[in-house]
């Protein structure tokens, strides 16, 4: 992979975000890290710490006019946004603000020639419900808007469109399915609820029948599709995932299958997607890219079992 001058990751300190510092590092790029720490945690890069690459920490917000004098003072090559519309928000502002997150990047990268930005986001924000006979859906679906965070999924990725057209930001979208792994908070992942329920023993909660599927991916894979991002997939909107359906029930039975615990149900939460999984065919094309970590093996690395 061509080395590039310099690599910022916005929201790096958190559980993608942290992964990903490890592999540019280890691609030998410099990175800088740019996170408010609101949701990540230094903890996250102590490996990175200890890594010996070239890494430089900013407690800061993205949003703030300082971020722009950090741009200009560094002058990175590429930019990595991975703290839009982030796992858990939902009141209307939190959603919103992902624009002017995006705005500030997007504006620092015209002013001072960013070369590219490279963003993540939710597929099932993205595509929202999508009919059985479309799966694994397809970039560039569209669907009547499903409620605020699917309008600005979208929206975001208009913007980008229009910084590229009009002013030369070039970007990759990459709408990425359900990413589990170490370094996940319980409460941002079901992969991650499930597992800390089996180390705290503790009884799992299905919100609604458990039949609902998604498409579980696992960090190192959705970690190597961003570091290969970084000059490939220009303009695109490139679908990150499996392409496989797994029921929130047949999840826990894999995660569970060791213990004796039983699940608890609760109601479906509002807006909860009653399926999602995503073609991944332009991955391939584009990034070179595809998946190749079974739920199976990703689940046992997470536990630490022997697969």
């Amino acid at each position: 992979m061509a080395q590039v001058n310099g690599v910022l990751v916005c929201g790096g300190a958190g559980f993608i975000g942290s992964h990903l510092v490890d592999r540019l590092l280890a691609d030998g790029h410099s990175v800088e890290v740019v996170d408010d720490l609101s949701v990540g945690s230094l903890a996250n890069l102590s490996a990175a710490r200890a890594s010996g690459g070239t890494l430089r920490f900013h407690h800061l917000d993205v949003s703030a006019p300082e971020f722009s004098d950090l741009i200009a003072l560094r002058r990175p090559t590429v930019v990595y946004h991975l703290a839009l519309l982030p796992t858990g928000a939902t009141r209307t502002n939190e959603m919103l603000r992902s624009a002017t997150l995006l705005l500030s990047v997007l504006e620092a990268a015209r002013r001072f020639s960013v070369k590219k930005v490279v963003v993540a986001l939710p597929a099932g924000l993205l595509y929202g419900e999508v009919p059985a006979r479309q799966l694994p859906v397809k970039e560039g679906r569209k669907s009547d808007p499903m409620g605020v965070a699917h309008v600005m999924a979208n929206t975001l990725v208009d913007l980008l469109t229009v910084y590229r057209e009009s002013y030369d930001v070039e970007f990759t979208a990459l709408a990425m399915t359900n990413v589990y792994g170490s370094r996940q908070r319980p409460s941002d992942g079901v992969v991650a609820a499930f597992a800390n329920a089996v180390v705290n023993q503790s009884a799992p909660i299905i919100c609604g029948n458990g039949r609902q599927t998604r498409d579980f991916l696992f960090i190192d894979d959705a970690v190597d599709a961003l570091a290969r991002s970084i000059n490939k997939g220009g303009g695109l909107v490139i679908n990150v995932g499996t392409g496989v359906q797994t029921t929130i029930k047949d999840l826990w039975h894999l995660v569970g299958r060791e213990t004796t615990l039983q699940e608890s149900y609760e109601s479906a939460r509002p807006a909860d997607l009653q399926r999602n999984a995503v073609n991944t065919t332009r991955a391939r094309i584009q990034l070179g890219w595809s998946s190749w970590t079974t739920l199976e093996t990703g689940v046992g690395e997470l536990l630490g079992r022997n697969v």
